[in-house]
């Protein structure tokens, strides 16, 4: 009997619906816009440009997910406060944009002050990797509104770039080089799939050490998300960087078109670099396909930049020597042969 396929519709997310409202409230958002507000052209922040016409500010909000139910499992609150600044400053640092501030709210059935000040501390632990202040937040305590011991996070980073810069990184054109980051592991999305698969279908235990890890499965899914700031940012002193992506919720096949012009398509090498083993295990326990899982994960890849090709060798050095050890080459931005053809490929 063929094992079934998990989706990440058939574990409760509905990225269809999810579209559907954001078509539905695009008019009610730019009826409010004026202009100082750039068009967008990736979705990963939004722009305003400030008085002196030299500077734009950008701002991302964004959460930890369902992550927050393994923190809940384990009792462990250390990490996804580091998980909270990476979604919302990685965001940011798509525009070539250097962080300024932060602010978190919190919102709990019970206020334990031992387990929010936890939770905080990874806060300014993020806060301090992505070199921005954290500025203040908000709990709130709802009696009722949660389960026992659970709560929720969101977070909401700013930051500024030049005039000059905002914008630039739409810029890939045919020939121009992709450059990955790697990522630290699943990152802060697609958790709902991976408790399904794991957990459930797959009946492991947080405390077990599955084939191919080399610790728990709990230590695995509580890594922290990457924080890119400074090797994304010295890559902008020195290069002319022509498009960034920010791997999260879409996975690689939803997020890289994000930052490309329409008439090109990012073809990548699948033999370029090595999906860490927990994507495997989830692949595995949830029998999907290759482009299953690059359409909900980001398989190890984090981050990607375009470059110039004549730039790229010196790009992947800096990269290394900035935080990104692993920072390689994957594959070709080409032109795109027509409207239907798909903007991304993986093989």
């Amino acid at each position: 009997m063929a094992k079934k396929k998990l989706t990440y519709s058939g574990s409760g997310v509905n990225t269809k619906e999810g579209d559907r409202f954001v078509s539905l409230i695009k008019p009610f958002v730019q009826a409010t816009q004026g202009k100082n507000i750039p068009k967008s052209y990736g979705g990963f922040s939004g722009a305003y440009l400030l008085p002196d016409k030299r500077s734009y500010l950008v701002g991302a909000t964004d959460g930890v997910g369902t992550k927050l139910k393994i923190a809940f499992a384990t009792g462990r609150a250390d990490t996804i406060g580091v998980d909270l600044v990476a979604m919302c400053v990685n965001d940011v640092l798509t525009s070539g944009a250097k962080p300024l501030f932060f602010l978190d709210y919190i919102a709990t059935a019970r206020l334990d002050a031992n387990k929010m000040a936890e939770i905080i501390k990874g806060v300014a632990r993020g806060c301090t990797d992505a070199g921005c202040a954290l500025l203040g937040g908000e709990t709130a305590e709802m009696p009722g509104f949660y389960k026992k011991d659970e709560f929720d996070l969101a977070g909401f980073a700013v930051g500024i770039v030049d005039k000059d810069r905002y914008g630039k990184q739409s810029k890939a054109v045919a020939g121009d080089e992709i450059i990955a980051l790697p990522s630290s592991g699943i990152h802060s999305n697609g958790y709902s799939l991976v408790r399904k698969a794991l957990l459930q279908k797959g009946k492991l235990s947080l405390k077990s050490k599955p084939r191919g890890l080399s610790r728990t499965l709990a230590d695995e899914l509580l890594e922290p998300t990457k924080i890119y700031t400074r090797p994304v940012l010295k890559a902008f002193e020195s290069f002319d960087i022509h498009c960034l992506s920010h791997i999260t919720g879409g996975g690689l096949l939803g997020n890289i078109p994000r930052s490309l012009p329409e008439k090109y398509v990012a073809v990548l090498e699948k033999s370029s670099w090595e999906i860490p083993a927990i994507f495997e295990l989830i692949k595995e326990s949830a029998n999907m396909s290759d482009d299953d899982m690059f359409g909900v994960f980001n398989c190890g890849i984090g981050m990607t930049l375009c470059v110039n090709p004549a730039d790229s060798g010196a790009l992947v050095k800096k990269l290394r020597q900035t935080g990104c050890e692993g920072a390689h080459i994957v594959g070709r931005v080409k032109k795109r042969t027509g409207k239907n053809k798909p903007a991304i490929v993986i093989a």
